[in-house]
């Protein structure tokens, strides 16, 4: 990633839409994060579990006129589409795939562009802006989300190339991993928890909304301090990105001390978002797929792990 403002077309990931009179108490009882906190200025990311906690999909959901947007990896959205389709049957909401009716894009340092576009976004995380049909999206101090109506996306591409070169998916799959947002994706649903991604240190899991599939387990982990692992970046010479799921190993350990969450290339190789047990993490010694070839760096992401914090939410 170069320091030059950009955007992409982030058109690998769909559009889940609920919608209906009871949209926001079927959600409220599928997914990780408060609806509460999500209208007209601010969206959130969340997750959907399994009853035992493992997450099933990650996303960003924001509110859309009578309903919720929620924005995944396209395999992704096929199955949770089919899965909640099972239980909206029993409450006045629809479920549709709405990947069709929206063009998003992602905007990388790009404030002086979204001014252009008449959008004064705030800087604080998540926040949300609705202006002149357009959605714009505070990702993280770097990265904002623009979505449009999908009629109006190629004038929006247009006076978006006016304003900022096209980098390529890399440049924002990058900045996402160095603004530590870990997702699920086809190779590892059911693999993690959602603190085993952080999202708790990302305000995507309430610990005071009340039920929802999987809350059992999350709560007890966060309460109890029972979990050892955690989602880290780090830094890889080469230029092969590893898949996800790709499996970490470390000589503290004897089996595999975590796996590779999201990949991409930077100026100095690969940088990832991987789980790994903290023990492991702390002594350094990581390296990917078992090959001490592939040491693997560590380096900072920029939020803190409190657990006092995330539960106040």
């Amino acid at each position: 990633m170069t320091d030059s403002a950009s955007f992409t077309s982030l058109s690998h990931e769909g559009v889940l839409a609920v919608r209906g009179s009871d949209a926001k108490a079927f959600l409220q009882g599928q997914i990780t994060c408060h609806l509460a906190y999500v209208n007209d200025q601010r969206s959130s990311l969340g997750a959907r579990c399994t009853p035992k906690g493992r997450m099933l999909s990650s996303f960003r959901v924001l509110l859309e006129n009578d309903g919720y947007l929620l924005a995944m990896e396209k395999e992704i959205l096929i199955a949770q589409l089919a899965e909640m389709q099972k239980y909206a049957v029993f409450s006045k909401s629809k479920l549709s795939d709405d990947s069709a009716h929206w063009s998003r894009f992602g905007v990388y340092q790009g404030d002086a562009a979204l001014s252009a576009l008449g959008i004064d976004l705030p800087s604080e995380i998540n926040s949300t802006v609705h202006h002149n049909h357009m959605i714009a999206v505070r990702v993280s101090a770097d990265l904002t989300e623009l979505w449009s109506k999908s009629d109006e996306g190629p004038c929006l591409r247009k006076r978006l190339l006016n304003l900022l070169p096209e980098a390529p998916l890399n440049t924002w799959q990058l900045g996402m991993i160095r603004s530590g947002i870990g997702h699920v994706s086809p190779a590892t649903r059911e693999q993690f928890i959602p603190q085993m991604l952080n999202l708790p240190a990302l305000d995507a899991v309430s610990f005071k909304k009340g039920c929802y599939t999987g809350q059992e387990i999350v709560a007890r982990m966060q309460y109890l301090g029972k979990l050892k692992r955690h989602m880290y970046r780090f830094q890889l010479a080469g230029n092969d990105i590893p898949e996800p799921g790709t499996a970490l190993f470390s000589p503290v350990h004897s089996s595999a001390v975590g796996e590779v969450v999201s990949a991409a290339r930077s100026e100095h190789g690969i940088e990832l978002l991987a789980t790994a047990l903290d023990d492991a993490a702390s002594d350094g010694r990581i390296y990917l797929d078992g090959n001490e070839n592939n040491l693997l760096e560590q380096l900072s992401i920029p939020y803190s792990l409190d657990t006092e914090r995330e539960i106040l939410r």
